[in-house]
């Protein structure tokens, strides 16, 4: 066996038969230092220990020490009242206590106990049991953030198990603490009973056995018990503080000395507040002059002395940063870190700051967590994370979008405005500031505060500033996502479904397609707005088209086929019938004539006079969809539509092209024109 195995295994072991059996006055005054000294190092642990799980097994220590305790009680009661001689000690505590006068003894015991009973007990018992509730109740959100932290590669596999092993000691520890501070209460009240009995059955043994008068055997065996109540509630009153000190810990790790001290006499101004007011109340009071004189100088010394080494600290931290700062743009890999550039970024003049500041009540954060959710959503794919950052050389209310670097889009707000749009109906007008929305570029006007209610009333569309931001950088997203889809991207993408897909994505990758080819076709389908949420059905496709082909434009054709049922719910409403514009089978065949195959892919030679003569008739035919207020969608047969839609993107960014072969059969089509040549 350990060496400390045999000593705890005494320890407990004489508690017990120290129970039964008699002891001499010399091993109970031994016994006593003992336990005063174990007392003591278990109260200076409790306030130096960084971590309460420094102390785990204190729940353990409170019990074995109270048991102890009571056995050391018990076996002095005896001598008391059978020899009237429990040792050096207990006299000594009895002595000294009451300095010679019995009933101030009396009333010190009495307060002593009190304070033991009442107050420190009390509150480490309350204490205990708050904290070891919200421990258990904080539980659960705990586990839920290391799983987020381990979900993001924040943390290793090993890390998460040591902390949720943390959490788990912590939550048991605290659980164990509100038990454990029940012994203490009870060994308080024990020592109280186990007192008033000392009293008692000593005053009647000294007038009995040994024929003392009542006055002589009451003072008598009223100091003994005096002495071995306090030679025992001394011990307990420390290990009562301990529990109290590590159960009211400011932080689950923090040294108490340096936490006190710095919280207490950090602040200069307070000190001098102090020093003031004790000068004040020495000179202008009856109290002792020199003595608030001394402690007033004392503390404005000490704040004087904190002040200065403040100015002290705060020249060195501001050296230091210079110094870190020269030292990082002296290091020849400095440049490296400037090649950097943010998928996405968001920057705004100094206006706007109070939008993107939490502090301040603004939500533009908030927002832009739900547009990379409202995109995964809609899209099926993750936006990277967009950066918002403050640019002092905008415009105080101007915000621009970046994306890789280079603006596409900018626009400006008016803080405390709201901006109002007339959907079309609105016959009444309402004054304010014209403008133009900045997503879509419809006129509109900033209306303030006060008319936000009537303009709503009149039927007004009205918008505050982050909500137009938020729809600004959704829709650039939107336009760019393709842009922005990675080839890490589409991995990650397959890894999401690889587990459940096995068998498909062994089969197509790399066997079949690249990650490269892979990306091209997801682009595609993005750059036309088309969801790449159902992804198993688009490798399912690509598996099933990739051994005769590896044009990713054609593969697209087939996935877009695949994926019809999605294109008909976009774009074709059901029960109604959809106005579209048709592509003469004239043009149709110019278009498939001037196609040229090559090993880089398809493009088209068509003449530029033809080029001129389709795009002015597309012109016309959508002009006819805008008037109905009908979305811009031309019909074309499957083989045509991407050239069609190659041809066009340049002129009209908004166009729908779909394929017969994407529309459902039950959706109802009514063609109100048709693209032609002469």
């Amino acid at each position: 066996m350990k060496k400390s195995d045999i000593a705890v295994g005494l320890y407990l072991l004489a508690a017990i038969v120290f129970l039964i059996i008699p002891m001499p006055s010399i091993v109970l005054d031994v016994l006593l230092a003992l336990n005063i000294s174990i007392s003591l190092v278990i109260l200076f642990n409790a306030m130096f220990t960084k971590d309460v799980l420094g102390m785990s097994a204190f729940p353990t220590i409170l019990l074995l020490t109270t048991i102890f305790r009571i056995s050391l009680n018990v076996s002095s009661t005896k001598l008391i009242l059978t020899t009237g001689n429990p040792g050096n000690i207990v006299k000594v505590f009895g002595d000294v206590v009451g300095g010679g006068n019995i009933v101030i003894g009396i009333i010190v015991f009495i307060i002593l106990l009190l304070v033991q009973f009442m107050v420190i007990n009390k509150g480490s018992e309350r204490v205990s049991e708050v904290t070891a509730r919200f421990t258990l109740d904080a539980m659960p959100g705990k586990q839920m953030a290391i799983d987020a932290d381990l979900n993001t590669g924040a943390i290793t596999d090993a890390e998460a198990k040591k902390r949720r092993e943390k959490i788990q000691e912590e939550a048991g520890f605290f659980g164990s603490m509100d038990g454990a501070t029940k012994y203490v209460k009870g060994d308080a009240t024990a020592g109280l009973i186990i007192t008033v009995i000392n009293l008692a059955g000593g005053t009647i043994m000294g007038m009995t056995k040994m024929g003392m008068p009542p006055k002589e055997a009451f003072e008598h065996y009223a100091i003994l018990t005096m002495g071995n109540g306090l030679v025992n509630q001394i011990p307990s009153l420390m290990i009562s503080l301990a529990t109290g000190i590590l159960v009211t810990k400011v932080s689950k790790e923090a040294d108490f000395g340096d936490i006190l001290i710095k919280q207490l006499f950090s602040i200069p101004k307070v000190l001098y507040i102090v020093g003031a007011s004790m000068i004040g109340m020495g000179v202008l009071t009856p109290l002792n002059t020199l003595m608030f004189l001394c402690y007033g100088l004392i503390f404005i010394i000490s704040g004087r002395r904190i002040a200065e080494k403040l100015e002290v600290n705060e020249i060195e931290n501001e050296v230091s940063e210079e110094e870190a700062s020269a030292n990082e743009i002296r290091k020849p890999e400095n440049v490296a870190s400037l090649l950097q550039v943010d998928p996405i970024e968001l920057e705004f003049g100094y206006g706007i700051i109070p939008l993107a500041d939490t502090n301040q009540g603004g939500d533009l954060l908030d927002r832009v967590v739900l547009i990379r959710r409202q995109m995964a959503l809609e899209l099926g794919c993750v936006v990277p994370m967009i950066r918002l950052r403050d640019n002092i050389q905008l415009n105080p209310n101007q915000y621009i979008i970046k994306i890789k670097g280079i603006q596409v889009s900018e626009g400006e707000i008016l803080f405390d405005h709201y901006m109002a749009m007339n959907p079309g109906y609105v016959e009444e007008e309402i004054t304010g500031i014209p403008t133009f929305e900045p997503s879509f570029h419809l006129p509109a006007i900033w209306i303030t505060e006060g008319q936000r209610e009537r303009a709503e009333t009149l039927g007004y569309t009205v918008v505050d500033p982050p909500s137009i931001i938020a729809t600004h950088l959704t829709e650039i997203i939107r336009s760019h996502i393709h842009e922005l889809l990675t080839r890490q991207d589409v991995q990650n993408l397959i890894n999401n479904i690889q587990e459940a897909n096995q068998a498909l994505v062994t089969e197509l990758v790399p066997k079949l397609l690249s990650i490269g080819e892979i990306q091209k076709v997801l682009q595609n389908l993005l750059q036309e707005g088309i969801s790449i949420r159902d992804l198993v059905t688009i490798l399912e496709t690509l598996a099933d088209y990739a051994p005769t082909t590896r044009d990713t434009d054609v593969l697209t054709e087939y996935v877009r086929q695949s994926l019809k049922h999605a294109i008909s719910s976009k774009y074709f409403p059901a029960n109604e019938m959809t106005s579209v514009v048709t592509l003469d089978p004239k043009v149709e065949q110019e278009i498939m004539n001037s196609v040229k195959q090559t090993e880089q892919g398809a493009y088209l030679t068509l003449d530029p006079a033809v080029t001129k003569e389709i795009i002015d008739s597309v012109q016309i035919e959508l002009q006819k969809l805008e008037d109905l207020g009908k979305n811009p969608i031309i019909i074309t047969s499957p083989i045509v539509r991407m050239y069609f839609k190659r041809l066009t993107q340049d002129y009209f960014k908004d166009l729908i092209v779909v394929s017969y072969n994407e529309i459902d059969s039950n959706v109802e089509l009514q063609s109100i024109g048709m693209v032609t040549v002469s």
